[in-house]
């Protein structure tokens, strides 16, 4: 598929966006990357026409047809273009198994860290307590494997890295230390941020805590 078009749409800071980078990465396809600006408000006119439901980056586009939402993206990158670094199981079951807790991550990773950099007092302190109880059952899932595949690097670990380029930002909002809590997890992380897929796609942790104390101070939470 060599003569395919494939942009993105998407914004710096997003660990949603990040996963589409790092999957785009690891199969070695080229793309044009269109950095939407308007994140919050004055979102441009080809984001509005290509994802008018949620009105949300990131948004995969291949040959004109928009692919929204990034777990549902890298699954498609994975089916166009499988001849090159498997990112899902053959195996029915451990794919599956890997869509489960790509799902569990949308759900109660993001929800929980939210609550650390978008809240304060005892909302703050609830979400930073659901965060590092869902950190520890990853590591728990995660076990001794290099990876979340076992030895591949795959689905879960690109649904999930991207959230370590804001770990700086929750540990300063939240004040707690991840490697303390969960050092295995975090040990996996850095063997993730080996990789050039993995590292050229996450953004400076400085410079997402910036961008977070802008959020903060636009929302009025500081």
């Amino acid at each position: 598929m060599a003569n395919d078009e494939v942009i993105l749409l998407d914004f710096w800071a997003s660990m949603f966006g990040m996963r589409l980078r790092i999957a785009l990465a690891e199969k070695e396809i080229k793309y044009e990357y269109k950095e939407e600006e308007g994140l919050i408000s004055n979102k441009s006119s080809l984001l509005l026409e290509m994802n008018p439901i949620h009105k949300k980056v990131p948004v995969l586009i291949h040959n004109g047809k928009p692919i929204c939402e990034s777990i549902i993206g890298v699954e498609y990158i994975e089916e166009v273009w499988k001849d090159k670094a498997p990112l899902l199981p053959s195996d029915p079951y451990e794919r599956a198994q890997a869509r489960f807790w790509a799902d569990y991550i949308d759900k109660k990773l993001y929800v929980s860290s939210r609550k650390i950099w978008g809240t304060k007092g005892e909302e703050q302190e609830a979400g930073k307590k659901d965060f590092i109880e869902v950190l520890k059952v990853l590591e728990g899932e995660l076990g001794e494997k290099p990876y979340f595949g076992g030895d591949n690097f795959g689905f879960v670990d690109i649904a999930l890295i991207g959230f370590y380029s804001w770990f700086y930002a929750y540990e300063t909002y939240g004040n707690f230390s991840t490697e303390a809590e969960c050092p295995k997890f975090v040990a996996w992380a850095k063997r993730c941020m080996q990789r050039d897929s993995v590292a050229k796609s996450l953004p400076d942790q400085h410079k997402v805590l910036e961008f977070i104390q802008m959020l903060r101070q636009k929302f009025g939470i500081e």
